[in-house]
């Protein structure tokens, strides 16, 4: 059973550092919304496609993600990681403790 719990604490850690990466990867694309980006830059492509379908998704679902000139859903994006990542990673931990 100890196997079980090994491999449970593994996938509480890397679903932990994905979430991690992600976060800066909106990060820095807001940040690089700041300025403006060459569009055909390889970084700036790869942040948009990386972040893009996540982002999409929070406008289409929530209609004041962006208000007038500033986009609120990176904020949104990063409650719902702080939340899978204090929940999800943290019960999965739980679990791989009680199953030792």
């Amino acid at each position: 059973m100890f196997i079980f719990s090994n491999l449970l604490n593994a996938i509480a850690i890397i679903i932990h550092y994905a979430l991690q990466i992600y976060m800066w990867l909106i990060v820095a694309r807001a940040v690089i919304s700041w300025v403006s980006p060459d569009p055909y830059n390889p970084i700036v492509n790869f942040l948009y496609q990386a972040t893009e379908p996540v982002l999409y998704r929070v406008r289409r679902l929530l209609p004041f993600g962006r208000m007038g000139a500033i986009d609120i859903t990176p904020i949104i994006v990063f409650i719902i990681i702080i939340f899978l990542d204090s929940f999800l990673v943290g019960t999965l931990q739980e679990i791989a403790i009680k199953l030792r």
